[in-house]
């Protein structure tokens, strides 16, 4: 069984022609199987998390009582690329599992929305966010490290708190770049075999091998996707999960939250203005709280 699909062109040599179908069933069956694996760990063999005391620890009242997490800009962003990105998938794979339209206008518009949105996101976290705050350093990977220790039984100092983002949405940032990028630069050199706004169609821009290497390498990303972005949806229901996934709507998490998970040495915030000290003591008022 042959994960690409190859076909002989027309000076009778063997080409490939796009990837097999049946790698949508496998991406679909793996996020599956993921869901169930990970939730019966959690659920009976995850161990309590600790984490390294802080020194000094944090005074509570510093924090603001709604902490700002991703500004309207980010959460824009984030929607868009969301709605294109599933409009992709669905437009690219329906067709192969029988559900026919017309699809290719629709899926080259999301995937200029998609493209578009990207750019705009590189541009702006280069230069009004954090840039930095998404890639691994060197604590993420010191204390994935002791994580891996103390979960095989090994002795290894706890793990300090997370930084703004913990490591394994860093790990999915990066995965999710690999395959996106992928996606996104083979789909644009296909965009010149059908009819847009953009250029005049070119199917002869390539030889039929290159186009065929180009077809599988979107394939590949393609389906790659469908798995990553399934394992994105199910962590970002689970309930543990739920106040980062209420960020990306409301734009903030509760105090409780980040310091129950995050470090304010790694993840600084800034103290809450007069204010916002007023609003919590009216709030406090309000409740009957001293």
């Amino acid at each position: 069984m042959s994960f690409i699909q190859w076909a002989i062109d027309p000076w009778g040599l063997t080409v490939p022609i796009h990837i097999a179908w049946f790698l949508i069933w496998v991406a679909a069956i793996a996020g599956f199987a993921f869901f169930i694996v990970h939730a019966t760990y959690v659920r009976y063999f995850a161990k309590p998390r600790q984490f390294a005391p802080e020194t000094p620890p944090p005074v509570p009242s510093e924090i603001p009582a709604r902490v700002p997490r991703h500004s309207q800009v980010a959460r824009a962003f984030h929607w868009v690329m969301a709605v294109s990105m599933l409009t992709l998938l669905f437009t690219a794979f329906l067709p192969r599992v029988g559900v026919q339209f017309n699809w290719v206008i629709y899926h080259w518009i999301a995937g200029t929305v998609l493209t578009a949105s990207i750019l705009f996101h590189i541009f702006h976290a280069s230069f009004w966010l954090d840039f930095w705050s998404i890639w691994p350093d060197r604590i993420d990977m010191t204390d994935a490290y002791h994580r891996v220790l103390r979960a095989i039984g090994r002795p290894a100092p706890p793990p300090r708190k997370f930084a703004k983002y913990p490591l394994e949405n860093k790990l999915y940032h990066g995965a999710i770049i690999v395959a996106g990028l992928c996606a996104i630069g083979t789909g644009v050199f296909m965009m010149f075999r059908v009819r847009t706004i953009f250029f005049p169609r070119n199917p002869y821009l390539f030889s039929d091998m290159t186009w065929g290497m180009i077809y599988v390498l979107h394939g590949l990303a393609g389906v790659g996707l469908i798995a990553l972005i399934m394992v994105h949806i199910y962590f970002g229901i689970r309930p543990e999960k739920r106040p980062i996934t209420k960020s990306m709507i409301y734009g903030w998490m509760s105090r409780e939250f980040y310091l129950e998970e995050h470090d304010p040495e790694r993840w600084v915030v800034s103290p809450p203005n007069a204010a916002n000290r007023t609003e919590e003591r009216g709030l406090s008022d309000a409740r009957g709280n001293p």
